[in-house]
């Protein structure tokens, strides 16, 4: 079990989150994380990316095939 110390920043304790977890989850300054609170023990997951935030983080000029919509499926689409 890993350990860490709180430190105070304003009128709120900060909690570090141990590299190892941050690059498992793929987690940078801004991430969004759920806290989840059960009587003593808190929770942590990472929070999903908004839809909002992906379509701003894709690149523009991306290559579009001509009139993919309408391809005929390739494999099991359906």
């Amino acid at each position: 079990m890993l350990t860490a110390a709180l430190r105070r920043s304003g009128g709120s304790l900060i909690l570090t989150i141990p590299q190892a977890y941050v690059e498992q989850n793929h987690l940078e300054a801004g991430s969004r994380v759920f806290i989840e609170i059960h009587g003593d023990e808190l929770k942590l997951k990472p929070g999903r990316r908004r839809l909002v935030e992906l379509l701003a983080a894709t690149p523009t000029g991306l290559c579009r095939v001509e009139n993919w919509d309408e391809m005929p499926a390739a494999g099991n689409e359906q």
